[in-house]
């Protein structure tokens, strides 16, 4: 059963929050101090799901203790606690990562109803990227479509579908998530890139959308090295453990592309199309394990020195000439 943490300081508080949550679908568990909650959340990594934290309490206060139990895994939801004169500390830890806040005093239906709707959202923010929802939370109305100059990553793990049929259901799904889709996520998000879809064994990652920078060539060129430095690492350590391999070939273009809200009255996604997703996927297809290539223009827009080798000629569909790719050079 999944786990809530609650830290604060005053053993009647503690107690009292306990009875409140008795009839909750989740085991509550309580810690005198940050130390303590921190504590906890390691020795439980993978079953703690929401931490709420005092503000005011000796030694850590509840903001840098959320903090920290946020660097050790982002995914537990994190909500402080704090009193009206502390409220806007509280408003600006929410601005800064933090989930939600309560206020004292409460009452226990209040409670039981706030930290289901936070956690409920925090839970909504994984199926956008965090660019989007900070464009989308910031915005006056709904997202305007826009046309404008992007650049596209696509990733694919090679030989996915023969060592899927040889492996079991739950370890294809733990080695899809915690080996490849949130070590390389994490990487694109460092470069500010967009992870814009999971498709299958595909992750497809926007750099220029839906904030616009002037070195999206660049970032993603660098992203997709990262990654290839990532995935060899994790390679080894799988093919040693379980024979599990992570080969993946990567390709990039750079062109104008067409972003908004696409999706029928109940399903939406904002998400990119044209010429150059087309493109990114076909160099991808092409990639194979350990490669990155990418097209001309993409070349042409990166700043800084890189190593290619220049391909043959490809032909995509939908494109009348040929294009020229280049691989990149480790």
């Amino acid at each position: 059963m999944d786990k809530l943490l609650f830290i604060d300081d005053e053993e009647g508080i503690r107690r009292s929050v306990v009875r409140a949550l008795k009839q909750e679908p989740y085991n509550t568990h309580t810690a005198e101090n940050g130390e303590t909650g921190i504590a906890f959340v390691k020795e439980n990594i993978s079953d703690t799901t929401t931490v709420i934290s005092d503000y005011k309490m000796p030694g850590l206060d509840g903001i840098e203790t959320l903090a920290i139990i946020g660097s050790i895994n982002p995914e537990i939801t994190r909500i402080v606690l704090t009193g009206y004169a502390t409220m806007e500390a509280a408003i600006q830890a929410t601005n800064d990562g933090i989930d939600g806040f309560l206020t004292k005093p409460f009452d226990n239906m209040e409670l039981r109803a706030k930290i289901h709707t936070i956690h409920v959202r925090k839970r909504l923010k994984q199926f956008v990227s965090e660019q989007v929802y900070q464009k989308i939370e910031k915005s006056s109305g709904v997202l305007k479509p826009t046309y404008h100059e992007a650049s596209i990553l696509f990733s694919d793990i090679r030989d996915f579908t023969r060592m899927s049929q040889h492996v079991q259901p739950d370890k294809i799904a733990d080695f899809l998530n915690n080996d490849y889709f949130t070590p390389l996520g994490e990487i694109a998000y460092r470069y500010n890139g967009t992870v814009d879809k999971h498709i299958g064994d595909s992750i497809m990652v926007v750099f220029g959308s839906p904030v616009a920078d002037d070195d999206n060539a660049t970032r993603a060129v660098e992203t997709a090295m990262e990654m290839q430095r990532c995935a060899k690492k994790i390679d080894e350590k799988l093919y040693k453990k379980n024979g599990l391999r992570l080969k993946i070939g990567i390709g990039i273009s750079t062109g104008k592309v067409f972003s908004g809200i696409l999706g029928s009255l109940r399903i939406k996604e904002f998400t990119s199309i044209g010429m150059p997703v087309n493109i990114a996927a076909r160099l991808q297809s092409m990639a194979k394990g350990g490669e990155i290539l990418i097209s001309d223009a993409t070349f042409q827009k990166f700043s800084g020195e890189i190593k290619v080798e220049t391909l043959p000629s490809v032909t995509v569909k939908g494109v009348d000439r040929s294009i020229v790719a280049y691989k990149v050079e480790p």
